[in-house]
């Protein structure tokens, strides 16, 4: 077995274990993997932050805390332009901070992800040798009236890669940034 075969095996696990979605016969779901060449604590630093979505969405404008950051808290997300939507309400439904986990379900919103709900995991991972993240976002939704499963699934894991490529992209600075830092200190 060779690396990208355990990779792989790893990967069905994970899926296996964290991002079950029962899909109904109007629902679509899928899931995102991301390789970071980050550690995990720094990238979980950004996820686990459910009410500063923004550090590394760039479609998310502001965000409005309801409650607590508790199980059941809610946030009220204004998107920028681009996207065919203006707000967002999203409830949090899982974090683990053990396991990495974060679970997030859309309650309202001016958008067409009705019943949306997504699990993201954070995995540690090597990546050239050194310390990485295996991040996995996966989701189901409806499918909007004239529209095909496989439509929704495109745009929502478009939605998600942009994401995700963006998470990647901030914590690899802030790796370059400690690693760096840990060079100056001697």
């Amino acid at each position: 077995m060779n690396g990208g075969d355990a990779s792989g095996v790893m990967v069905a696990q994970y899926i296996r274990r964290h991002h079950r979605h029962e899909a109904g016969e109007r629902q679509c779901t899928s899931a995102v993997i991301k390789h970071v060449k980050a550690p995990v604590h720094l990238v979980w630093s950004l996820v686990r932050r459910f009410d500063q979505p923004q550090k590394y969405k760039p479609f998310v404008s502001r965000c409005i805390m309801k409650g607590d950051l508790g199980i059941g808290s809610v946030r009220e997300v204004n998107v920028k332009s681009g996207l065919p939507a203006t707000t967002s309400t999203e409830r949090l439904e899982l974090l683990d901070d053990e396991e990495h986990i974060l679970g997030i379900r859309i309650v309202g919103g001016d958008h067409r992800l009705k019943n949306y709900s997504s699990i993201m995991t954070v995995h540690p991972d090597m990546i050239e040798g050194r310390p990485g993240t295996l991040v996995i976002e996966s989701f189901v939704v409806d499918v909007p009236d004239g529209n095909t499963k496989d439509d929704t699934c495109y745009f929502v894991e478009a939605y998600i890669r942009y994401n995700l490529k963006s998470l990647a992209e901030i914590s690899e600075r802030m790796a370059i940034q400690d690693r760096t830092k840990a060079v100056n200190s001697f």
